[in-house]
């Protein structure tokens, strides 16, 4: 499982197509406010959000992987 595109959907929210030409929208918000941590705290940010990127079908923020979530996680929309 890979992801294939992402696009911002508003506030920390993302439109994420998968390569089997599924797509779900994540909401990012919840797992943001409750698992505070100093590396991915500035996501928050709207504008810091939108900085996304995709790289070998993983969506990361940073260039060091500040922040990454499991593929599945993301297709099921179950963010932990």
């Amino acid at each position: 499982m890979k992801i294939v595109d992402a696009v911002y959907a508003g506030d920390l929210s993302l439109k994420i197509t998968f390569n089997d030409g599924f797509v779900r929208t994540v909401d990012f918000s919840g797992f943001l406010s409750a698992h505070p941590h100093p590396q991915h705290d500035k996501y928050n940010d709207p504008d810091l959000f939108k900085t996304f990127m995709i790289e070998n079908g993983n969506l990361v923020w940073g260039e060091d992987w500040d922040m990454v979530f499991p593929v599945e996680s993301l297709y099921s929309g179950i963010l932990r």
